[in-house]
């Protein structure tokens, strides 16, 4: 316990509001912003008059964070070349304690995978604050209401069309997590060894790669499509593969991933969706913008 109980009230909630705020905005960077500002506002506020500190910060938060992603949404429609979510190492599901129950667990971290996040991307900020706040927490719709200042009637009008919008375009598979490290260990030797039988026998016909460099690195500028063009891609990064290139696999955004280290730096975030035993999606973050997470499950 802290001497200030403004303080201490307020880190009881932080996890739960950073939860919300990179959900809503995809960066870390950004959240801890939001989450910095929500304090200031916290500190500052009459909290003799504050009822429920909780619906209170969330409030604050959610609002901060919409304003911020209307302003991110210009500058990300002159991004260069695809823009995907920063990653984020999740041992636990980001954003609220431990969850005992393996699917509320699952659920849970779905919400803040790379799939569902890149769907977000194509809902409006409020689309995506109700989406969040009920699909990843669970608040009740009346408490959306009154953090968003809507009805809610109008709140769950939004929210259905949110998760019409996210359950169209998200993958439809369940994948077992065992059998998603498995093939991205597999993917790990495939590419180390630079094989590219290996590397190609993984790759489902449709397999989509999407690369992220914002044009600060080598990266694709455009989606790639198709297992054959996919996997000559691939077969070119494998030759750039040397001795100095550290990979390692880790969790994160609730799944596998892999954190390439060049000379002891960040380089390279590789994530794979998979069903059926083959690649479906390959994200690849190159932007060191996005990095400076990679090391953190590798720092403890």
């Amino acid at each position: 316990m802290s001497a200030d109980p403004a303080t201490d009230v307020f880190e009881e909630h932080r996890s739960v509001l950073t939860g919300v705020a990179y959900r809503m905005l995809g960066r870390i960077a950004d959240a801890e912003d939001v989450v910095q500002e929500a304090w200031l506002r916290w500190s500052s506020a009459d909290r003799e008059e504050v009822r429920e500190p909780r619906a209170y910060l969330v409030r604050i938060t959610t609002r901060l964070a919409i304003d911020r992603l209307r302003r991110l949404r210009a500058r990300r429609e002159v991004y260069v070349g695809p823009w995907l979510p920063e990653p984020l190492a999740t041992e636990e599901p980001h954003g609220v304690p431990p969850v005992p129950d393996a699917a509320e667990r699952a659920a849970l971290a779905d919400t803040v995978s790379f799939a569902v996040l890149v769907v977000l991307e194509s809902l409006s900020p409020l689309e995506r604050a109700v989406f969040v706040l009920r699909e990843a927490f669970g608040f009740p719709y009346a408490e959306i209401a009154a953090a968003l200042g809507r009805t809610e009637p109008a709140v769950r009008q939004v929210a259905g069309r949110a998760r019409r919008h996210v359950e169209e375009r998200r993958p439809r598979y369940d994948v077992d997590p065992a059998e998603r490290r498995d093939l991205t260990e597999r993917f790990l030797a495939a590419a180390s060894g630079g094989s590219v039988e290996r590397l190609m026998a993984l790759l489902a016909p449709d397999v989509r790669l999407v690369s992220d460099a914002g044009g600060r690195a080598k990266a694709a500028l455009r989606i790639i499509g198709t297992a054959d063009k996919v996997g000559r891609f691939l077969a070119a990064v494998a030759r750039e593969v040397g001795p100095d290139w550290d990979m390692r696999v880790a969790e994160f955004n609730g799944g596998p991933a892999v954190a390439c280290f060049v000379g002891g730096k960040p380089d390279t975030f590789l994530q794979l969706d998979v069903r059926d035993g083959l690649i479906q999606c390959i994200y690849i973050v190159r932007n060191p913008d996005k990095l400076s997470g990679l090391s953190v499950p590798f720092a403890r």
